[in-house]
């Protein structure tokens, strides 16, 4: 797997990554006109922009959408069982195909492709 593997790969989860805030910002739009003018009198409803830019406000107010406590603290005691063969190999794993080895050398260390 050389660095077309990679930067394909890379493509794919940003588009990924882009459809997935596109449908985030569309239930944002849609659970707020859909509850807010119904609960709260005077609330207007709001366009997909508006939600967008809601999603972002939450973000800077709120911390990540990613949730790091149970899930961090799962994969660090996980890490923290491992042996450390075990560790390397992992950590050799999620080096994934953006790296290269040495030339003829199948069992030399991966290195950074430039």
């Amino acid at each position: 797997m050389g660095m077309s593997c990679c930067k394909s790969r890379c493509w794919k989860m940003g588009l990924l990554m882009l459809a997935g805030i596109a449908a985030l910002g569309w239930v944002v739009m849609a659970l707020w006109n859909w509850l807010m003018p119904a609960l709260f009198f005077g609330t207007r409803e709001i366009g997909y922009l508006q939600a967008l830019g809601l999603l972002a406000l939450s973000k800077i107010l709120f911390g990540s959408f990613r949730g790091r406590g149970c899930h961090g603290r799962w994969h660090r005691q996980r890490l923290e069982q491992m042996t450390p063969e075990e560790r390397e190999k992992f950590q050799a794993g999620m080096r994934g195909c953006c790296v290269k080895r040495k030339e003829g050398d199948a069992d030399a260390p991966k290195q950074p492709h430039d």
